[in-house]
């Protein structure tokens, strides 16, 4: 399974033009496992591989957000 911070990496990498920065959005299948990992946090917690993985996303998602402001 890719860990869904990986697709932010991957789509980072690549490169891309402004109205693609601003238009980016995490696929379902990363929306639906961060999703996920929040609920679990909440209810039951998390092992410490899936904390860092939602922590990682979350620093990405931030990041993300600024590169559409500024896009």
């Amino acid at each position: 399974m890719t860990k869904a911070y990986e697709e932010i990496i991957d789509f980072i990498a690549a490169g891309s033009q402004p109205q693609a920065v601003a238009n980016f959005k995490p696929s379902e299948e990363v929306r639906e496992r961060v999703t996920n990992l929040i609920a679990r946090e909440k209810i039951i917690g998390l092992n410490s591989e899936e904390s860092s993985e939602l922590e990682r996303y979350l620093q990405l998602e931030h990041i993300m957000r600024l590169a559409k402001a500024r896009a």
